[in-house]
């Protein structure tokens, strides 16, 4: 899925966004619980989470994914 939120100014990692996103409720507490296993891409480049979100148009998270 995805969503269109507003972020506000004072959020500049991608890190921030997580805890921006995680204190929106109980269901995005869980999805970003456990940010070893987290990964990030910030206009579809992967990066790491301490990488800036400045002039970003999309930033996406991957969770853990299993299957052959």
């Amino acid at each position: 899925g995805s969503d269109e939120i507003d972020i506000p100014a004072d959020i500049k990692t991608v890190s921030e966004l997580i805890d921006f996103l995680a204190a929106r409720d109980a269901g995005c507490a869980a999805a970003f619980a456990d940010r070893r296993t987290l990964k990030a891409a910030v206009d579809q480049k992967h990066v790491a989470l301490d990488a800036p979100i400045a002039g970003a148009s999309e930033v996406a998270f991957f969770p853990p994914v299993t299957g052959g």
